[in-house]
C-alpha cells in the first residue's frame, strides 16, 4: 500500500505502548480545495484531521469521532468528522483574515473544544466529552485530556502544511505489558520526531529513526479517504425539519432553496415543485394565503 493517506497503528513488545501513525495527502488536498482557509486555520484543521485518525485508530466503534473547535473570537468553528470507515471530512468557519496567532486567542474568550462519538445506528447512545482548553496546541489539548478524563498517559505529535496533515500517537498500556519503564524511554524517544520528519518520511523510515532499538510489532497500514455523506435525501430531511412555513418562505421570495454542504461544497437545489413533492402540498400557495 502507499505510504499516502494511510494509517500505521504498531505495538511495542518489550514496553507498555502502542501507537499509530498517520499520513494525510490527497484527503487532505480534498479538504483544501472546498474552500480557501487561511494559513493560521489550515495549520489547526490539518493538526484536528490527523488528530481524530489517530485517536479512532483503537476505537472498536460503529460510527463517527468528531471533534469541534466552537471559538468567540475571529476562529468560529472548526469540525473534522472521522468514520470507522477511515473516511474524514472537515469544515471550518471564521471572521475576517486571520491572523498568526496563539490558538486560544484565534478562539477568543469563550472557546470550547468538544469530543463527539455518534454511532451509527442508535444516534441515542451519543457520548460528548469537553477538552480544557490547557496549552497551546492541538496536542496538548488532548493529551491533557486523555489524561485527566480517560487516566492514559498519550503522547502526540501532530503536523501540517499545504499538502500534508500527519501525526503520531503514543499511547501507555495498563501493567502487564512490556518493562513499566519503558513508556518514559519510548515517549522521551517520540517527542524528538520533527514536524518536517513527521510530514515527509514513510511510517517506516519513522519508526526505524525513532525505535531502532525497540522491538515493534507493525500492523496492516489501513487505506485513508475523504468522503462526504451528504446526499439530496439528507438535505430534503434537513428542510422537512425546518417545516414547511419556513421552505414555502424562502420559495416565495427566491423561487428556489438553495443548500450548499459545509463540507464538501455541494449544491443542493429544491424548486418549487421539489419542495411541493417534499412536503406534499403547495408550500407557495399556502404561504400566499396565510399572509392575506
Amino acid at each position: 500500500m502507499s505510504q499516502h493517506d494511510t494509517l500505521q497503528r504498531f505495538l511495542f513488545d518489550g514496553a507498555p505502548v502502542r501507537g499509530a501513525l498517520v499520513r494525510l495527502d490527497g484527503a487532505w488536498q480534498q479538504v483544501l480545495a472546498r474552500r480557501a482557509y487561511p494559513a493560521p486555520l489550515k495549520n489547526i484543521l490539518g493538526q484536528m484531521m490527523a488528530a481524530a485518525q489517530l485517536m479512532s485508530a483503537n476505537l472498536k466503534f460503529d460510527g463517527a469521532l468528531i471533534l469541534q473547535l466552537h471559538g468567540s473570537g475571529p476562529l468560529r468553528l472548526a469540525v473534522v468528522e472521522c468514520n470507522h470507515d477511515r473516511t474524514v471530512r472537515a469544515t471550518a468557519k471564521w471572521d475576517g483574515d486571520l491572523p498568526e496567532a496563539p490558538i486560544l486567542d484565534l478562539l477568543g474568550g469563550a472557546g470550547q473544544f468538544v469530543i463527539t462519538l455518534e454511532p451509527k445506528l442508535d444516534k441515542s447512545q451519543t457520548w460528548q466529552g469537553i477538552v480544557a482548553l490547557e496549552g497551546d496546541s492541538i496536542g496538548q489539548m488532548l493529551e491533557n485530556y486523555m489524561l485527566r478524563s480517560e487516566q492514559l498517559d498519550t503522547r502526540l505529535v501532530l503536523a501540517s502544511n499545504d499538502s500534508t496533515a500527519a501525526g503520531m500517537l503514543l499511547q501507555r498500556l495498563p501493567d502487564g505489558h512490556g518493562e513499566p519503564e519503558g513508556w518514559d524511554r519510548v515517549r522521551i524517544l517520540g517527542g524528538t520526531l520533527q514536524a518536517d520528519e513527521l510530514l515527509t518520511l514513510s511510517a517506516a523510515d519513522i519508526l526505524h529513526r525513532l525505535f531502532h532499538e525497540e522491538t515493534v510489532r507493525v500492523f496492516e497500514p489501513e487505506a485513508v479517504s475523504f468522503s462526504c455523506n451528504c446526499s439530496r435525501e439528507r438535505v430534503g430531511n434537513m428542510l422537512k425539519m425546518l417545516g414547511g412555513q419556513e421552505v414555502g418562505e424562502v420559495l416565495v421570495e427566491q423561487g428556489s432553496v438553495e443548500i450548499v454542504c459545509d463540507y464538501c461544497n455541494q449544491h443542493y437545489v429544491f424548486d418549487e415543485e421539489d419542495a411541493n413533492e417534499l412536503f406534499d402540498y403547495d408550500l407557495v400557495a399556502a404561504v400566499r394565503e396565510a399572509r392575506h
